[in-house]
């Protein structure tokens, strides 16, 4: 399967990659897994937001990215990852570049810190696909602390949470919310034509804008729970409407670390190509699936016993009816994993193991 598949989405709302030029971010048209997180909630969605955002705006910067499609601004976020030297930032794809265009000559960075000084960046690698990057500041960067890394499998529904970043520009700009949901699952195609898929991803109704991309959603002790990078709105309707989306801490930072150490993610894929077939040729309505057009030779598929022609019913019981939910388990695998996968061969269902490389 190519690792960057197209797949009409569903569409729901707009939604606008929060990081570009101030009034001008990338929008598309997206569409969202439909369930609700189902977690009860202790808390009492409020908290002290006063004392989080003295601790971590100066753990918030804002990168202005100069590429030769566009110019942009968004925010990104001082941390450590296990393994990397030093302190690196982390921020969305989108935000250092701007334009789409991810070849020719590396972007031109440029932070600006909470007490205003600057300092250049440089790129150790970006991921289009799960939108993460990371940035190395310059050696006379300012010594900026790191945030404290918290847990994004720790959240519920109506826990409270707090964005920071630099929304329109707007350095150092903080708001608060609640976590509205869980495990959200939002396709955000580019004008590129690529996709990026936010995965478990964390929706907020605190306060999100163009700018806020790569800056850090926290909990009220302040330590990171998720990257901000995508906001929604009904269609025709611009700004914020309580719609913001964040990629979980606890699929952030291990992508980021991979990023750091190598410039690219080396993630296993299943190794097939398909297409989308309908149950009913005459019906509009019916349900969709996806059938194997081809197996690579020595990919997980063929090694697992698919064939072409197989219909995928599901992964892992998960049920798969685009391409998309086959891009949730190829970007949720890890290298060994075991996926079950169900199809439908000849009118009789046959399940088989792939293991992934």
């Amino acid at each position: 399967m190519a690792r960057r598949p197209r797949s009409g989405p569903v569409v729901l709302a707009v939604v606008a990659l929060l990081g570009g030029v101030v009034g001008g971010g990338v929008v598309a048209l997206i569409g969202w897994w439909s369930g609700w997180a189902t977690h009860e909630s202790s808390s009492t969605a409020s908290c002290s937001v006063a004392p989080v955002a003295e601790r971590t705006l100066p753990s918030v910067v804002t990168i202005s990215a100069h590429t030769s499609t566009g110019s942009g601004t968004g925010s990104g976020v001082v941390t450590r990852l296990s393994g990397v030297a030093g302190t690196v930032i982390v921020t969305n794809e989108h935000v250092v570049f701007p334009g789409g265009a991810t070849t020719g000559a590396a972007p031109q960075l440029t932070l600006t810190y909470a007490d205003g000084s600057t300092a250049s960046a440089t790129l150790l690698g970006a991921d289009q696909l799960t939108d993460l990057a990371v940035l190395r500041p310059a050696a006379d960067a300012p010594k900026a602390p790191a945030i404290p890394i918290g847990s994004s499998a720790d959240l519920r529904v109506g826990d409270p949470v707090i964005a920071l970043g630099a929304p329109l520009g707007l350095s150092s700009t903080v708001t608060s919310g609640i976590v509205s949901a869980t495990d959200r699952y939002v396709r955000v195609p580019s004008d590129t034509g690529a996709a990026a898929h936010l995965i478990d991803a964390v929706q907020t109704d605190a306060a999100i804008n163009p700018g806020n991309s790569g800056g850090a959603l926290t909990d009220c002790s302040g330590r990171l729970v998720g990257i901000n990078s995508a906001g929604a709105s009904p269609g025709g309707e611009s700004g914020s409407s309580g719609l913001g989306f964040a990629i979980p801490v606890d699929f952030a930072v291990p992508t980021a670390r991979e990023l750091a150490a190598n410039g690219s993610v080396d993630r296993p894929v299943l190794g097939l190509q398909v297409q989308t077939v309908r149950s009913s040729l005459t019906d509009p309505a019916a349900e969709t699936r996806l059938m194997i057009e081809q197996v690579e030779p020595g990919g997980a598929a063929q090694r697992g016993g698919l064939e072409a022609g197989d219909v995928i019913l599901s992964v892992d019981g998960s049920p798969v009816h685009s391409s998309d939910d086959l891009v949730q388990a190829q970007l949720k695998a890890t290298v060994g994993d075991r996926l079950k996968v169900t199809v439908l061969r000849d009118g009789k269902q046959v399940s088989t193991t792939l293991t992934m490389s």
